[in-house]
């Protein structure tokens, strides 16, 4: 429930940004992508990490190299399957939650590149 509350939040605020959302939790046999949108010079590939107060770590933390293999591996073959001119680039984007409402969010642009790193 609380990764909802965080995804609903994140489209909401890329719309506001002027973001088109292409898919929300597209999924393939390689693995899963919160979002992807794009705006005028990007496909923005977006992993949303939620979290609700006094956590230790930051949401982010949980995005490890591991976890962006297998969205750089994704994105790859959505791009296949939706060939696209604009640059890709995958963001990540916190969600802090207290009492299951927004407090905060932090969009992280090109938060690691398509190498995973």
């Amino acid at each position: 429930m609380l990764g909802q509350i965080g995804e609903l939040a994140a489209a909401r605020y890329l719309r506001e940004k002027g973001y088109q959302i292409l898919s929300a939790n597209y999924r393939c046999r390689l693995g899963e992508i919160d979002i992807i949108a794009e705006n005028a010079r990007y496909i923005c590939f977006v992993e949303v990490k939620t979290r609700s107060e006094n956590n230790l770590y930051a949401p982010a933390d949980a995005v490890d190299a591991a976890k962006r293999k297998r969205i750089v591996a994704t994105a790859q073959l959505y791009l296949q399957r939706n060939p696209q001119e604009k640059q890709p680039r995958f963001d990540i984007i916190e969600v802090f939650l207290k009492n299951a409402r927004v407090q905060k969010l932090r969009h992280i642009e090109n938060a690691y590149d398509g190498a995973g790193k």
